[in-house]
């Protein structure tokens, strides 16, 4: 899965940018359900983008 697909699909579902690092992106939840942090990769494995959207 393409980086931009994964952080397009969370900005849709209600995650906002939280702040940036040097190697990830972390987005939180408005529901306030949690955090997620996203690789700086261009691609990111299935599994770990199923991980990152739970």
């Amino acid at each position: 899965m393409k980086r931009s697909a994964l952080v397009k699909y969370l900005i849709e579902n209600g995650c906002s940018l939280f702040k940036e690092g040097s190697n990830h992106t972390v987005f939180i939840n408005n529901n306030g359900n949690g955090i997620s942090t996203v690789p700086r990769h261009t691609e990111i494995g299935n599994r770990l983008a199923e991980e990152i959207c739970k």
